[in-house]
């Protein structure tokens, strides 16, 4: 009787057989994977193609890359106080928009994550829905009520005014990690005597530290990338660079560098940001509540 090789037995695969199907998914799955990165990637590149060109070669020619690159569009917006300062506004209101939607939400969560009470469902749920409200709902009363109190064209006017979508963002996510820290901790520290405030800063903050990285997180973005309540309730001393990328229609028509150049700078806040909070992100998702 003659041996039957694995080669000859129908369906069977050889080691090297096994391995070449295995090579050629991975590369299969690196050519997707490259394709898809390219795609992402190409709106970023050719904004900053743009914002390396001057007005002329943008509105007469099409090029891969500048064929005279030049830094002048951002000179412009670094030495035009309009530009700048819309910079530096955005920024303002941005972090004490974050550190007050978080601030908030930190004992509202803990309350839903540690305790029943009357409606508190009820309650979490309208919460929700307030984040789902478009914010062109709110504009109007939001700028009739600045503008009767003294609040109109300040930071803490968008600062409070994007509160009342990230605050249930907040709370939202922050509840989902405080669930997951046993109650046995909360009571443990009671019995060692520490009070509610020592221990909710120095015991459980640092537990949940994770999912208060997310939560400031998308705070920031959220409000970074706000548009219409920004544009509203701010007109000259506090308006961010959103509104300000919105009217450079001039004389001369729109300054196509002026504006990548400023689209530009305006990405890299959001992503030094994502970098720096990119493990908690990771986190995040891993506990299912991002």
């Amino acid at each position: 009787m003659s041996d039957t090789t694995a080669d000859q037995i129908p369906g069977k695969l050889t080691p090297s057989g096994a391995n070449k199907r295995v090579r050629a998914g991975i590369n299969s799955r690196a050519v997707v994977m490259t394709l898809y990165l390219v795609f992402l990637m190409l709106p970023i590149y050719w904004l900053l193609n743009m914002s390396l060109k001057t007005n002329t070669e943008i509105l007469n020619s099409f090029t891969l890359w500048p064929s005279e690159p030049t830094l002048a569009n951002y000179a412009t917006i670094l030495t035009d106080p309009a530009w700048y300062m819309g910079y530096v506004n955005s920024l303002i209101y941005v972090v004490m928009n974050t550190v007050i939607s978080v601030a908030v939400a930190l004992p509202a969560a803990y309350a839903f994550s540690r305790y029943s009470f009357m409606g508190d469902k009820h309650l979490f749920f309208w919460l929700l829905t307030n984040r789902m409200a478009p914010p062109a709902v709110f504009a109007l009363p939001f700028f009739q009520l600045y503008s009767s109190v003294g609040l109109f064209d300040t930071h803490i006017a968008v600062a409070l005014a994007h509160c009342l979508f990230n605050v249930p963002l907040a709370v939202w996510i922050l509840e989902g990690f405080m669930r997951g820290v046993p109650k046995e901790i909360d009571e443990t520290a009671y019995i060692d005597g520490y009070s509610f405030p020592r221990f909710f800063v120095k015991i459980f903050m640092p537990l949940i530290a994770s999912g208060i990285g997310v939560a400031a997180f998308f705070c920031f973005m959220f409000s970074w990338v706000e548009l219409l309540l920004s544009r509203t309730l701010t007109t000259v001393d506090a308006k961010p660079i959103a509104a300000i990328m919105t009217r450079t229609q001039g004389a001369a028509g729109i300054d196509w560098g002026v504006l990548a150049a400023a689209g530009v700078l305006t990405i890299v806040p959001g992503a030094l940001v994502i970098y720096f909070v990119r493990n908690y992100i990771a986190k995040g998702f891993a506990l299912g509540r991002v």
